[in-house]
């Protein structure tokens, strides 16, 4: 039964819903026919989710088995270091052992090295030979050093004239001849002037005039000289 209320129908209450249910039928019809493929993706999507299932229980389980192999990881890799550092420790001992055994070894070659042979003492030098404080050993030590220099001469001629110049006195000097006469008197054994000394000294002996030894051999290289020899002179030369 319918009734009017100000120039509009009123629909009884019946009515209202059929043409509500109406409406809504329409509208998705439109939104069907407008967007078919989007309501098909979305539908599709919708079915594609599964529901998943999942319990306290269950993820306390895999929690377990997670710590489970960290902790087993990690006691393999602790095992791992603790061996390797055994065995750096024995290699380290090893070589410690073998380097104590070498520095024992070449310890025990050089003490049972034989010690080396004692340099021979250096020879004694020869003990000078000794001559006696007289004509005859002033002579022999003068001859010596004559023969050495490669100066001529020998113990007769030599001993000779001695005894003719001075009669053997080292001190002796002649104080009235020419040569006194001139200022340089003849000295010693072979009655030298000090100008002839001192031209024809040997090296090596006194330059003392009155020295025996330096006298004769004096004279005798001056000898040489001027005559051959001391063996050729045979009175004032």
């Amino acid at each position: 039964m319918r009734s009017t209320i100000s120039g509009y129908t009123r629909l009884p209450k019946i009515h209202k819903f059929s043409v509500a249910g109406i409406a809504a039928t329409g509208a998705a019809v439109v939104a069907v026919a407008v967007a078919p493929h989007a309501f098909a993706a979305d539908t599709a999507s919708a079915s594609a989710v599964k529901p998943v299932a999942w319990s306290a229980e269950a993820f306390g389980e895999t929690q377990q088995d997670a710590l489970e192999q960290h902790t087993a990881a990690a006691v393999t890799a602790a095992k791992a270091d603790a061996g390797a550092a055994t065995v750096k420790a024995k290699a380290e001992k090893e070589r410690a052992e073998k380097q104590a055994a070498n520095r024992s070894t070449e310890r025990k070659a050089l003490e049972a090295k034989p010690a080396a042979p004692a340099k021979p003492a250096a020879p004694a030098a020869p003990a000078k030979k000794a001559y006696a404080n007289d004509v005859d050993g002033w002579i022999s030590e003068a001859l010596d050093i004559l023969r050495a220099k490669g100066i001529p001469a020998s113990y007769d001629g030599i001993k000779r004239n001695v005894m003719r110049e001075s009669t053997g006195n080292p001190r002796a000097i002649n104080d009235w001849d020419v040569n006194a006469v001139n200022g340089v008197p003849s000295k010693g054994l072979l009655q030298m002037i000090d100008p002839t000394f001192k031209a024809y000294h040997v090296e090596g002996t006194s330059w003392d005039i009155y020295d025996p030894v330096a006298n004769i051999t004096a004279a005798c290289n001056y000898a040489a000289d001027k005559y051959g020899s001391m063996d050729n002179v045979n009175s004032a030369y």
